[in-house]
């Protein structure tokens, strides 16, 4: 994951803006997808605790590894992943969809564009 990721950095780091940040968008919404179902699967009691605190820590360190390679940091998109990060690890799985819902129309505005 990790030399894939680091190829993702050094291509993004050819162009500057949004752009070049759609991919890191698309990233951090898939990592706050899969934590939302993490969570519903945990309280439904269908996933060990061991397995819960793994996932949630690495989709968190996912979040956390695509904001920092913005090329936009002050963006709405930075913020949205902000706020992913400042959510706790066992939050609902309806607010972590929200901010899953507005990274897409961020992502699908810029893909538009």
């Amino acid at each position: 994951m990790r030399p894939l990721l680091l190829l993702l950095l050094l291509l993004g780091g050819c162009s500057k803006g949004p752009q070049a940040d759609l991919q890191y968008i698309s990233e951090a919404r898939s990592c706050a997808a899969e934590w939302a179902l993490v969570n519903q699967e945990a309280a439904q009691g269908k996933l060990t605790h061991i397995y819960v605190d793994a996932m949630r820590k690495s989709l968190r360190q996912q979040i956390a590894t695509a904001k920092g390679a913005l090329t936009v940091p002050d963006s709405a998109y930075a913020r949205e992943m902000a706020a992913l990060l400042a959510t706790p690890p066992d939050a609902a799985p309806a607010q972590l969809r929200s901010h899953v819902d507005r990274l897409k129309q961020i992502e699908d505005g810029l893909e538009s564009a």
